[in-house]
């Protein structure tokens, strides 16, 4: 079920919030940017403690609308920072808006929000042609907000395709190491011969901390009895478990297929132990979200607590966070308005 509200926006002012070290965030984009958004209402970061005064002068002048400008790492920063100073304010959070600008654009593809018109977007919203936006849940991992981790085999993967670009930074071959290409050549050269290699993957059990959780079926049907606080949702080889309150995971991967079935919860997913040959087979159906294996396997919960028998790799909103044997993955008190440009009247009126 789906979160949709349409309300009359106010145009301006509104911030537009860009992480000057995204791949896509160059003098072009920004003086393009510059063209509708007055200078005094951009601001570009390149450090955590930029961003920090960034934050606090944009709670202080309470901008009503905020749009982000880089990737999910880039918003999952600045949320945080944000909804952190609004809380201790006891003030009203602003609502969010993506520019999708970075490698990994998650939100920005639940959203409707397209890179080639991220500029044109910005011209509809003020003039107050996209009334419409979303609801969106968030979890948190380790204080953080964000809208997707994971950890496994999908944080190693993120590890690697960094490797990749630092070793191939300042080379002829550095192009090679963006974007899907780049995630697909980390893949070929450490991932998959890494995971062939492994004698099995790290044991996991995972405990419900919350309230009941289900069991979910190949269409995302609950199954069976409620998971109690307390039981164990699972216990065995695994290979990934990641969380979503959102659909994808960048790229159009829909990873998370039935991530928006009931507000309040996340979907967890996890792969047991599926061989690498099978997975990269159905490498199609795994990108629509339609593949079904007995090792995958996917529930519906509010909070969960995971322990690993080693440390595995953990990753938050799209971000490297290293090595971890325990972590928790729990839905966040708040949501956040998200402004909805793939969301036309008939949609919002349902």
């Amino acid at each position: 079920m789906e979160r949709m509200v349409t309300r009359q926006v106010s145009a301006s002012p509104i911030a537009v919030l860009l992480n000057a070290n995204a791949r896509s965030v160059d003098a072009r984009v920004t003086e393009q940017i510059q063209g509708v958004v007055p200078a005094e209402h951009l601001f570009l970061s390149r450090c955590a403690e930029e961003a920090h005064r960034i934050a606090d002068t944009v709670m202080r002048r309470g901008y009503g609308t905020v749009f982000t400008g880089g990737g999910d790492g880039t918003f999952v920063s600045w949320v945080n920072h944000i909804l952190d100073r609004a809380e201790r304010q006891e003030s009203a959070p602003p609502r969010f808006g993506i520019l999708p600008l970075g490698t990994g654009n998650a939100v920005a593809e639940m959203m409707g929000a397209k890179r080639n018109g991220l500029v044109e977007d910005l011209r509809r919203y003020l003039r107050g042609e996209v009334p419409f936006f979303r609801l969106l849940d968030l979890l948190v991992v380790e204080g953080r907000r964000t809208p997707f981790t994971g950890v496994g085999v999908d944080a190693a993967i993120l590890n690697d395709y960094n490797w990749l670009r630092q070793r191939l930074a300042g080379t002829r071959l550095a192009r090679l190491a963006t974007g899907v290409r780049g995630y697909g050549l980390a893949i070929a050269v450490r991932s998959a011969p890494r995971q062939l290699a492994q004698r099995r993957p790290a044991y996991c059990e995972i405990a419900n901390a919350g309230a009941p959780a289900w069991r979910l079926d190949a269409h995302g049907r609950r199954v069976g009895r409620p998971v109690e606080r307390g039981e164990l949702l699972y216990a065995g080889p695994c290979m990934l478990a990641a969380a979503g309150t959102v659909p994808y995971y960048g790229f159009g991967l829909k990873a998370f297929p039935f991530a928006l079935a009931r507000p309040g919860t996340m979907q967890l997913r996890v792969v047991s132990d599926i061989g690498v040959a099978s997975l990269l087979w159905n490498v199609p159906r795994i990108w629509k979200g339609s593949f079904s294996h007995p090792g995958l396997l996917d529930f519906q919960v509010e909070r969960v607590d995971l322990t690993f028998d080693r440390p595995v790799p953990l990753q938050v909103g799209g971000d490297a966070e290293g090595m971890r044997e325990r972590v928790t993955f729990g839905m966040a008190p708040q949501s956040v308005e998200v402004v909805d440009f793939g969301t036309g009247p008939a949609r919002a009126a349902a």
